[in-house]
């Protein structure tokens, strides 16, 4: 996840594939090479695989509608938890992955600035398993994130609530909008707000309703497709001091930027797991 003001840094996982990745005779075999199950049970992986419970990568993509062959357009990749299932999958099926990182330049975030380099160099330099990522930027004064009407498939991966706190959140739509084809795919997904909570225009707690964002979609002209509760978490009271990252992964103890409190006790909050989140789905109209 990314968050406005970025603190600290996801550690990154390796990169490539290895010896380990080869079966052993007799060994079960693994999904066919190439497959969306293939990318998501990769060696490469190893590090963040065990998220996978919480954030349901293969039902999430299937029901955004991913196809090996698309161009798809990743808003805010962060340290590319998503971009090690999408980038593979998308080079095995000869598609493209445009990662849309932190704007650069003149006042950009020195943490954010060090993570769109970490992600570049990592996923820059493995060209036989990532393909040939199409690295662009987005943020306040930024120009396109690809190529206009080129792209099947927009994500946006649990960052709505920084782009509210940035003032940036209706030029995410927007820009969605001017890189997708007639027809094209938006995916969302963001932790949810309780429809009878106010809505904080600055999303300081990271939760956003469902409402809003919807609103947000069918402003930039989006049309509504379908909603699905894959990533549904009931456990989630959304009161915590810290916010969502409160939560794991992150397990916030103090308040962001602040010395971390170890006196804490985190143990309620590992119970509850990762947030309760929406998954919707938006089209553009042909």
């Amino acid at each position: 996840m990314v968050l406005a003001g970025v603190t600290a840094l996801a550690g990154l996982a390796g990169c490539g594939r290895n010896e380990a990745e080869v079966a052993e005779p007799g060994a079960p075999a693994g999904p066919p090479e190439g497959s969306l199950e293939w990318a998501i049970a990769g060696a490469w992986r190893a590090a963040d695989q065990p998220r996978d419970a919480f954030r349901h990568p293969l039902e999430t993509l299937r029901f955004f509608g991913l196809q090996p062959t698309m161009t798809v357009v990743d808003f805010w990749p962060g340290s590319g938890w998503y971009t090690e299932i999408l980038a593979p999958y998308l080079n095995e099926g000869e598609g493209t992955y445009y990662a849309a990182g932190f704007a650069n330049g003149p006042g950009a975030d020195p943490a954010q600035a060090a993570l769109n380099a970490n992600f570049e160099r990592r996923f820059g330099d493995n060209r036989r398993l990532y393909g040939e990522v199409q690295f662009s930027q987005f943020g306040a004064t930024t120009g396109p994130v690809a190529p206009a009407g080129t792209a099947d498939l927009a994500l946006f991966m649990r960052n709505i609530h920084a782009w509210m706190a940035a003032g940036i959140a209706e030029k995410a739509f927007a820009d969605a909008w001017a890189a997708l084809k007639p027809g094209g795919i938006l995916g969302v997904e963001q932790h949810r707000l309780a429809p009878d909570e106010d809505q904080d225009p600055a999303a300081a707690n990271g939760y956003v309703q469902e409402a809003f964002v919807k609103q947000l979609a069918a402003e930039a002209g989006f049309i509504f497709v379908a909603a699905s509760e894959i990533n549904a978490n009931p456990e989630d009271t959304k009161d915590h001091p810290f916010g969502v990252e409160t939560l794991p992964p992150r397990l916030l103890t103090a308040p962001q930027g602040e010395v971390p409190d170890p006196t804490f006790n985190s143990a309620k909050y590992r119970a509850i797991g990762e947030s309760d989140r929406m998954t919707l789905k938006f089209r553009k109209p042909e």
